[in-house]
């Protein structure tokens, strides 16, 4: 979420827009504002501890971020991404009289849907809250077409107010040109890569046995990057011990989270990237690989059905069985000319991909929005052609 907010705003500060991005203080050093590029701030409010918070815990101090919110001059649209953030935005939009955009970025599992091994439950409010913002907003903005279904099917949200916007890759630092230079280096076999959050569903266990099952004469390296979320604190042990049980121990790097300059050099020297994520509403890693001119093999979930083209830029997998991933890690590092013809093909379609037309999409769900006069709404543009935006989502931190 925080990777798509930004490069969308930028790209639309380059349009010639402004975009103020507001978010929770969520570390006492953050200053009140800063400037991320030119025509787009970054903007801290107090609401609640300046410390990072579980997922659930943020529903507690929703009201106060509103108001903190309410006390500022209005924008020309309020665009809130994850349902916490339209939870406080919606109500002070049309207190505003401007238009409320809402994206979700994840959406909470039905009642009658398991959670995955080791979830949280959802914040008590999140499923009447997400079906609230769907029927109140007066966009919804979806990343993929899996989440515009989830939107419109399970939350009640209108199609013809749900539009879908898929995000951009900066080719430029996710390239294979440039050469590699890696804390891990690994042996002659390399390393396969995934970069995910730290928490169960992800599927990091799934990956472990993965590649544990692999044979060992030709087995890489297990490189995880990322960071565990306040929500799953001694889920790294949890992982660690698993590559014990599966006897992965010597072969898996846990390198924590990175920059993304440091990622973008870990995609490149990257033999596959996994994703074998529970859930994804489309999977930007997937993207960032095929950028990057790497392999990837994803589960069937969500939009990395759309994030990967099966057979072309990667591998889409169906089963969640271990020997069934470890079979196709295997055909794949074992048969350079098809790793080269994925490799190839993922590059040349994350090349029609920029940040550039995910903003222009967006900005015409914008211009929609301000072009009616909706009865009882009072809306506005400052200037001819420069519509003001305000972004809001729950803690984010940008490199």
């Amino acid at each position: 979420m925080n990777v798509v907010v930004r490069h969308q705003a930028e790209a639309l500060a380059a349009l010639g827009h402004s975009v103020s991005i507001l978010s929770r203080r969520s570390t006492a050093n953050q200053p009140r504002a800063m400037e991320l590029a030119p025509g787009v701030i970054l903007e801290f409010l107090d609401a609640g501890p300046a410390t990072a918070l579980p997922k659930g815990d943020h529903e507690h101090w929703i009201e106060k971020f509103s108001a903190q919110l309410a006390a500022r001059p209005p924008w020309d649209i309020v665009h809130s991404h994850h349902w916490f953030s339209g939870m406080a935005a919606l109500l002070v939009a049309r207190k505003w009289g401007v238009p409320h955009v809402q994206s979700f970025h994840s959406i909470a599992a039905d009642e009658s849907t398991p959670l995955s091994a080791g979830e949280r439950a959802e914040s008590p409010g999140r499923m009447l809250g997400e079906a609230w913002l769907a029927r109140e907003s007066d966009s919804l903005v979806a990343i993929s077409a899996s989440e515009a279904a989830t939107i419109t099917g399970r939350l009640g949200g209108a199609v013809h107010r749900t539009a879908i916007v898929p995000p951009g890759v900066d080719s430029s630092m996710f390239s294979p040109s440039m050469p590699v230079d890696l804390a891990v280096q690994g042996d002659g076999r390399g390393y396969v890569l995934v970069a995910a959050r730290l928490q169960p569903l992800k599927g990091l266990d799934l990956a472990i046995a993965a590649v544990a099952a692999v044979p060992a004469a030709i087995r890489p390296t297990l490189v995880i990057a990322g960071a565990a979320s306040a929500d799953y604190d001694g889920y790294v042990d949890e992982l660690r011990a698993i590559a014990e049980r599966v006897g992965l121990t010597d072969e898996l790097e846990l390198i924590g989270p990175q920059s993304r300059v440091n990622m973008s050099a870990l995609f490149r020297g990257a033999r596959l990237v996994l994703v074998p994520s529970h859930s994804e509403t489309y999977g930007l890693v997937a993207l960032e690989a095929a950028a990057s001119g790497v392999p990837v093999i994803a589960a069937a979930s969500g939009g990395l059905r759309e994030a990967v083209a099966d057979g072309v830029t990667g591998l889409v997998l169906e089963s969640r069985e271990p020997l069934v991933w470890a079979d196709a890690i295997a055909d794949v590092l074992t048969d350079p000319q098809r790793a080269r013809q994925l490799s190839v093909a993922a590059r040349e379609r994350a090349l029609g991909l920029k940040w550039a037309r995910s903003a222009a999409s967006l900005l015409e769900v914008y211009r929609g929005l301000l072009a009616c006069d909706a009865p009882g709404r009072k809306l506005s543009t400052r200037s001819p052609g420069r519509t003001q935006h305000r972004a809001t989502s729950p803690d984010v931190s940008f490199d």
